[in-house]
């Protein structure tokens, strides 16, 4: 069956996708607003605000929601990004229902009670110390700092100690009537899922919510620079990154391409020289992100320390090398690639939700299966070594954990 698209007069979108014999469905709510949307000095709000609306909601305790969900052997779990916030459920097809109301429950009606934000607070302060402790996730935000420096999209999602204990019940009940609207919702829903019904029910528990306009999202640019870590670890994590084009951009797909053949499998460039010729690493790949006003191309690696400058200066010419040189039986392995990946995903009810909902955030609209192969297919290694030479037309940003490395290395 074809997924349709559905829009509520308040400008909440709908998009159902039934498919014949399944016995499950994937349901979720996605608003296009995370992290990037917080106030200087309010870090980690958003993902503060995911942890407490399952501290109680609509009269359920938290116990009360996770029994209710799994009674019937489902799952029903949210992350924050920098652009996103999303609520999802997997269960099976009777229980759709159930998965809808609660999580319009956690959306519109919940608790956030201040007694329970000053017990989240630990829970996500301890979240935080993990999450540092890791040094390959630490050089992730690293990477974003030293690419976006003190705009919003450089700042870490979990936000730093000080600003989540500075947290009030206030600061995240504004956030939510100022950013949750519903022009900014999607509830999509794949799967064993009947479409009326569905429809029905959105309209019930959604269908009252304000037409609101949403804020201006502030816009980001890359500007590249450096954070070095230098703690003792036994491997260096570094990555370092490129600016690269927004989500939506017509060069999108070729760039993706170029990062397929350069670090995205076992036969790629950057896994081939660096692990397999040199031994140089045992972790190498590279990746892309778009944002819908700025993206970036970033290879990560963990190396030994004593190897990690040789290992990062082999990686920045390989890439360098690649944007003259890509072969075209490189790109079609990497075409290959990414088809299969993407038809692949698609045999699951939450693969095609999540492939629904990333293309109507960023272009706003249901995408035909058929238009975003041919758009894969149609980059030839002309378009391939375009992308990435025009990758390495800006600055570089470069992050560390566990070693003193510098651009110049």
């Amino acid at each position: 069956m074809t997924p349709r698209l559905h829009t509520l007069p308040n400008g909440l979108s709908i998009i159902v996708d039934p498919v014949p014999g399944a016995q499950s469905a994937a349901v979720g709510l996605h608003a296009g607003v995370g992290s990037r949307a917080e106030a200087f000095g309010q870090g980690g709000l958003a993902h503060m605000l995911e942890h407490m609306v399952f501290k109680g909601a609509a009269g359920r305790s938290a116990r009360q929601i996770a029994e209710a969900i799994e009674d019937v052997g489902g799952h029903l779990n949210a992350w924050t990004g920098r652009d996103q916030t999303v609520f999802h459920a997997r269960t099976l097809a009777a229980d759709v229902p159930l998965a809808v109301n609660l999580i319009a429950d956690l959306l519109r009606e919940p608790d956030l009670d201040a007694d329970e934000l000053e017990r989240e607070k630990g829970v996500v302060l301890s979240e935080l110390g993990e999450y540092r402790d890791n040094p390959e996730d630490f050089a992730g935000d690293l990477l974003f700092e030293a690419a976006f420096g003190g705009q919003a999209l450089g700042r870490p999602i979990i936000g730093t100690e000080q600003s989540v204990r500075a947290l009030t019940r206030n600061d995240l009940t504004d956030w939510m009537r100022r950013e949750l609207v519903a022009s900014r919702l999607l509830l999509v829903a794949a799967g064993a899922v009947d479409e009326d019904a569905l429809l029905a029910l959105a309209e019930k528990r959604f269908g009252d919510m304000a037409a609101s306009p949403p804020p201006a999202t502030v816009q980001a640019s890359f500007g590249g620079g450096e954070r070095i870590d230098a703690r003792s670890c036994e491997q260096a994590h570094w990555s370092f990154a490129l600016p690269g084009p927004a989500a939506g951009a017509a060069a999108m797909p070729a760039t993706s391409i170029f990062s397929q053949a350069v670090g995205g499998g076992m036969s790629s460039r950057l896994f081939q020289m660096l692990r397999e010729e040199r031994g140089l690493a045992y972790s190498i790949y590279s990746w892309t992100q778009g944002f819908a006003d700025s993206g970036l191309f970033a290879v990560s690696a963990a190396t030994d320390c004593s190897d990690a400058a040789a290992a990062l200066a082999l990686a920045r010419q390989i890439v360098r090398a690649a944007a003259d040189d890509l072969s075209p039986q490189e790109v079609s392995r990497a075409r290959a690639q990414i088809e299969a990946g993407l038809l692949m995903s698609l045999e699951t009810a939450q693969g095609r939700a999540d492939h629904h909902a990333r293309n109507f955030e960023i272009f706003g609209r249901l995408v035909p299966l058929a238009e975003t192969l041919d758009e894969i297919r149609a980059v030839d290694a002309v378009a391939a070594r375009a992308a990435g030479a025009a990758l390495h037309e800006g600055p570089t940003a470069l992050a560390c954990v566990g070693g003193n490395l510098a651009l110049a290395a």
